[in-house]
């Protein structure tokens, strides 16, 4: 099975600058599947809701024509109201469980989390999967918890999906595959890779 390669948008829009930087991210998401990018969470904390819901709403319609994924951060609501996939959970937002009885079938829901414990309570929640980390040093994430913790997590809790996330770019996507991990989240190197156009496949 290919991995899950998550892209994260970068945080940059505000609602001064929206209509400058949304049409960049919709562009990332069309440009996410020629690279083998398979999911891309919408993550741009400093937007109003309405603006949140303009930016889903059209990447929705791409990403449904790109076939990735498209997940909102933190923002349930949105995201079903948007037409995404699903949603991502921080660690303290509403739990899974929660989610999972207001959401349609099939909605995807990713949750954060950065122990087995939270894994394991989000896999029993209901979760579609679950990002994990920090698994390297990442600036604004700390220390990481390294592959041997992300190995016996994702070993333990075998087969629900575990992403390895933080500090992972092209030398570290090997290792997190062979820990076991179902695949990969970054937020810098993979926006890097939708930049310059390059291919993912061979990681695979």
């Amino acid at each position: 099975m290919s991995p899950i390669i998550y892209c994260i948008s970068e945080g940059e829009a505000d609602d001064d600058n929206f209509s400058h930087v949304k049409p960049r991210i919709v562009a990332a998401i069309a440009a996410a599947s020629a690279c083998g990018i398979t999911h891309f969470q919408i993550r741009e904390k400093k937007l109003m809701a309405a603006n949140l819901f303009t930016l889903a709403a059209e990447a929705a319609i791409v990403a449904r024509e790109c076939d990735v994924k498209l997940l909102v951060n933190g923002r349930a609501d949105i995201a079903v109201a948007a037409g995404a996939d699903g949603a991502h959970l921080p660690a303290d937002g509403l739990p899974a469980a929660v989610v999972r009885r207001l959401v349609p079938a099939g909605f995807l829901i990713g949750v954060s989390t950065h122990s087995f414990e939270e894994v394991a309570e989000a896999r029993d929640a209901g979760a579609d999967l679950a990002v994990f980390g920090p698994v390297f040093s990442s600036p604004g994430k700390g220390d990481g918890v390294g592959l041997a913790r992300l190995a016996a997590v994702c070993s333990k809790l075998a087969p629900f999906p575990v992403v390895a996330l933080g500090g992972i770019d092209e030398t570290r996507v090997e290792a997190v595959i062979g820990a076991g991990g179902a695949g990969y989240a970054a937020i810098r190197y993979l926006n890097r890779c939708i930049n310059d156009g390059v291919s993912l496949a061979h990681f695979e």
